[in-house]
């Protein structure tokens, strides 16, 4: 809980200094320019400075801070707290402003809302699906492959790999979770229209609402039936797993995103029923390759997001689509089969999202890596991150899937007592440390006293010598770095 609340806050300081600016500096949605001069990011309104309209900052604010709340799901259980603050931070201050500032500002190279847009027509992503989801799903995934897997998770039998299931320790929470988001989901997808006085802004958050509820419904229904029909080829009795149907609602959620408002209500169940397929296969993708996502946020995120930027160069409704852009031409590729220009944006787009996140996250989360500051020590992860940073186990009746990996070789407790007096002798040797470094500053003090003085400080200064050079012993000896 701590480190999702560091998400926000992280969020919220980068977005704050230089993520607003760099993505939206002296723009705004709708903002008509006269010149085709493109720009690679903002550079005004840093520190809102000579921002009027900051309502509009906090809106952006909660895209940004869903960007960086992706990733921290894929990597619960074994990283360490700096790591989080270190790359919601750096996501929000940077590289979600540039894909912004690409696609939804009016000099961005690839936005639809441009003087001279891409082939015509730019990229369109009406809510997020790709500068969103995609953006924090790719960085998850990245994450998750330099972290590695939870100690358990993967581990081979006669030849086969087998991943191990570690369940969530509450389904009834889960299931409120995803009420929550599908609720919120309607304040970002009918709220991306801004402006609701304007008559053709309320067809389109109408649109937006009914849309999103019918994907969502659909995702739910496809990965739901998907996985009881796999289930039973496999095993021969079908199980229906709430925890499919929960994400594949999820998956409908976030492909519908992009296109929402530009769509019919038919295309919005055909892009939730097939999300639900993408989301089940890239569950299992994930497994093969050995990635460790927690909560299995990639799939629903990363895959569902492609599919949902993707889905908006064939379904997108002309109409609908003048309504944001009027004048345009353009339409989904099942509209008009001999015009794919929107459909190469989408491409373009999805293509240029996935390399910009690539080239700047995989070597930052390598450096986290190689300093040590992105996964947390093996100890703590078995006993449990809880009890580790935080003295306490939330859960202290249940026994979590890590904790469930100690069982294997021995109790957990006596993991925890293990624990427990390696934190005591680090405590003790801490307070070596300071001893000597207390009398190490006395020794400096003294030698800077008169002349006098100087045959009695030696004195001291030889018999502290001794007696820190017999702490250092004990210390090297003791095995504390």
């Amino acid at each position: 809980m701590l480190k999702n609340l560091l998400d926000a806050c992280g969020a919220a300081l980068g977005f704050y200094t230089v993520g607003y600016a760099f993505a939206w500096g002296s723009s705004y949605p709708g903002m008509k320019v006269d010149n085709d001069e493109l720009t690679f990011a903002g550079l005004s309104n840093f520190f809102l400075s000579d921002l009027h309209q900051k309502a509009f900052w906090l809106f952006q604010f909660s895209f940004a801070a869903t960007s960086a709340t992706i990733v921290a799901g894929a990597l619960a259980e074994r990283s360490q707290m700096l790591a989080y603050l270190l790359y919601s931070t750096a996501l929000t201050a940077f590289v979600y402003p540039i894909v912004v500032h690409s696609i939804w500002t009016p000099n961005g190279f690839l936005s639809s809302f441009s003087a001279n847009p891409l082939l015509g027509i730019g990229v369109i992503d009406y809510a997020g699906s790709l500068v969103v989801h995609v953006t924090g799903g790719q960085t998850a995934l990245i994450a998750a492959h330099v972290l590695g897997a939870r100690k358990g998770r993967f581990h081979e039998i006669d030849g086969r790999r087998i991943a191990k299931d570690f369940p969530g320790h509450s389904i009834a929470l889960k299931m409120l979770g995803v009420f929550i988001l599908w609720f919120g989901w309607y304040g970002f997808n009918a709220g991306s229209v801004y402006y609701i006085t304007v008559k053709s802004n309320a067809v389109l958050a109408q649109n937006a609402v009914v849309n999103t509820t019918l994907s969502a419904a659909a995702g739910c229904i496809s990965a739901l039936l998907a996985k009881a029909w796999l289930s039973e080829r496999q095993t021969g009795e079908a199980t229906f797993s709430l925890t499919d149907a929960l994400w594949g609602c999820l998956s409908g959620l976030v492909s519908v995103t992009g296109g929402c408002a530009i769509i019919s209500s038919w295309a919005s169940i055909v892009i939730g029923l097939i999300s639900g397929l993408i989301y089940l296969w890239g569950s299992n993708l994930l497994v093969k390759m050995r990635v460790d996502d927690a909560v299995d946020a990639i799939p629903i995120h990363l895959c569902s997001g492609v599919w949902g930027a993707f889905s908006v160069g064939l379904f997108a409704v002309p109409e609908y689509v003048q309504l944001i852009h009027p004048g345009v031409t353009a339409a989904g590729w099942f509209y008009k089969i001999n015009d794919g220009r929107l459909l190469a944006c989408q491409v373009i787009g999805i293509l240029f999202v996935l390399g910009w996140v690539t080239v700047l996250m995989l070597p930052f989360f390598g450096l986290l890596h190689y300093l040590g500051w992105l996964r947390a020590d093996s100890l703590d992860e078995i006993v449990g991150l809880d009890i580790s940073y935080h003295g306490a186990n939330v859960l202290t009746n249940y026994n979590q899937g890590n904790i469930n990996i100690a069982d294997d070789n021995g109790s957990h407790d006596q993991y925890v007592a293990e624990h427990h007096q390696r934190r005591q002798q680090q405590r003790e040797q801490n307070q070596k440390r300071g001893s000597l470094r207390r009398r190490m500053l006395f020794l400096d003090l003294s030698s800077s006293k008169s002349d006098h003085h100087i045959p009695r400080q030696q004195q001291a200064g030889g018999e502290n010598a001794i007696e820190m050079e017999e702490g250092a012993n004990e210390i090297a000896c003791s095995g504390s770095v």
